[in-house]
């Protein structure tokens, strides 16, 4: 009987376990431990026991990728950082490749800055967002913009 206990303290490690972790998986593991628990409490073979345990957290895996898959949503476009794509923005320092400097100013916000073709984009030129990579924004020129 002591082998059915540590099944279920498996199973509850597991399940415990997986309120830690993202993304279903050690649930998995814990349903299979607690159906080996069950199997085990009818007295059985300890291979039925890997079986059932093995068995059901590959079924619970398998149900869980669709599952999560479904209510998992892509985060739309035009939220957080990605909202800045397609916008345009002033270089407030240099956007140097060599010296690795660049900033870049989109509405009321400071971006590090690269440039797309790993070019130097002059201070107080135009330019519009590509894509971001990281926490540094990708940018081309749009064009020149006159000094006051």
């Amino acid at each position: 009987m002591w082998i059915t206990w540590v099944w279920l303290i498996f199973a509850a490690v597991f399940i415990v376990g997986e309120i830690f972790t993202a993304g279903f998986f050690l649930i998995c593991f814990g349903i299979g431990a607690a159906a080996a628990g069950i199997v085990s409490m009818i007295d059985v073979h300890p291979l039925w026991q890997w079986a059932a345990f093995v068995i059901l957290s590959a079924l619970s895996f398998a149900f869980s990728r669709k599952f999560s898959e479904k209510i998992t949503k892509k985060q739309p476009k035009g939220i957080g950082a990605d909202r800045l794509i397609g916008l345009k923005g002033i270089v407030t320092e240099k956007i140097d490749p060599l010296e690795n400097t660049g900033l870049v100013r989109i509405e009321n916000e400071i971006w590090r800055a690269n440039s797309e073709k790993e070019e130097i984009i002059e201070k107080d030129e135009e330019v519009e967002v590509l894509e971001i990579k990281g926490v540094h924004l990708i940018v081309k020129k749009t064009r020149e913009r006159s000094l006051k």
